[in-house]
């Protein structure tokens, strides 16, 4: 049985399909999962038994008719039994739309766009635990009729364990501790452990390097590594620490347990770390505004940012 299902971003939302799908496939050894997506994504898939990886440049499949294009270019390829659309936005729905009329069953994730949005509703004191979104796209597996059962529990990669990852950067301000606390909790980690950065970009790059330059003890990996080779380096680690980033899902997909750090994000939106723990988040928990965003783009309504700027570095030092 071949299903046949496409994600295409964000980094860390694809990065959360990964470990649904290892153990969707070892409790149905006879499915294999085609996954369609980004081709720089390809690693993360890597090492899962059953999974073919189709990478896609979509500057080649513009528009309706491009997309029509892939549509078939996929099904001549792979020939699948299901289809399942495992992002739900205006691209894949037309993927979506063309299989249907092939006569295809097209399975779609059920984001809970509602009840995200009055989770995130600043007037709404009633804060409740979302699905999570790991069990989200488990649920497009259940509605074909197969049965799959999270563990929720990180399976470590290497046995071999030492030193600190800290990843300082999230794609949103809202979702980052600010760049001087962040660097003093380094500067306090350092005194103790090998504290490594990750990061990545031009900027990201050139700000981890200073501080490399400026606190002993701390090497900067930002820009160094491939994929597979920060996969590796973070499986490595005794401990991450990451915003609500896709660190934190990188961290597990190998096993390493993470200390996550959220702002105007909460993990009630359901996107904490597969096999993360709740005990390990640190958060402001008495603002009632919080959180305000799924994502963690919209504009602080308080235009203070409390939930950053009312973190302490002990906070998450003990948390550590």
């Amino acid at each position: 049985m071949r299903i046949l299902a496409y994600r295409f971003s964000a980094f860390g939302d694809v990065a959360m399909t990964a470990p649904v799908f290892r153990e969707f496939l070892e409790q149905n050894p006879n499915v294999e999962i085609v996954m369609v997506s980004r081709k720089n994504f390809e690693n993360l898939f890597s090492d899962i038994p059953n999974v073919i990886f189709k990478g896609i440049d979509f500057d080649g499949y513009k528009g309706f008719f491009g997309l029509r294009r892939l549509s078939d270019e996929l099904l001549k390829e792979f020939h699948p039994d299901f289809v399942a659309d495992l992002h739900d936005v205006i691209r894949s729905k037309i993927l979506t739309k063309i299989y249907s009329k092939k006569g295809f069953k097209v399975f779609r994730i059920k984001k809970g766009k509602e009840e995200k949005e009055r989770l995130t509703d600043v007037w709404n004191l009633d804060k409740i635990q979302l699905k999570k979104t790991v069990e989200r796209y488990a649920d497009v597996f259940r509605d074909m009729g197969f049965e799959v059962k999270l563990s929720n529990q990180l399976r470590p990669v290497s046995q071999k364990k030492s030193g600190i990852g800290f990843a300082p950067f999230a794609q949103h301000k809202g979702k980052m501790l600010p760049l001087e606390k962040s660097y003093e909790l380094a500067k306090i980690l350092a005194q103790k452990h090998k504290l490594y950065f990750f990061g990545g970009g031009k900027k990201e790059t050139e700000t981890l390097e200073r501080w490399e330059k400026e606190i002993p003890n701390t090497e900067s990996l930002s820009g160094k590594l491939s994929l597979k080779e920060e996969l590796n380096r973070i499986s490595e680690l005794e401990l991450m620490i990451s915003m609500d980033s896709a660190n934190m899902h990188l961290a597990s997909l190998v096993g390493t347990r993470c200390v996550s750090i959220w702002g105007a994000t909460h993990p009630y939106a359901g996107f904490l770390g597969f096999g993360q723990s709740e005990n390990d988040v640190v958060q402001v928990n008495d603002l009632t505004c919080r959180p305000c965003s799924v994502f963690g783009d919209k504009e602080c309504f308080r235009g203070d940012w409390a939930c950053l700027e009312e973190l302490t570095i002990q906070k998450i030092i003990d948390k550590i």
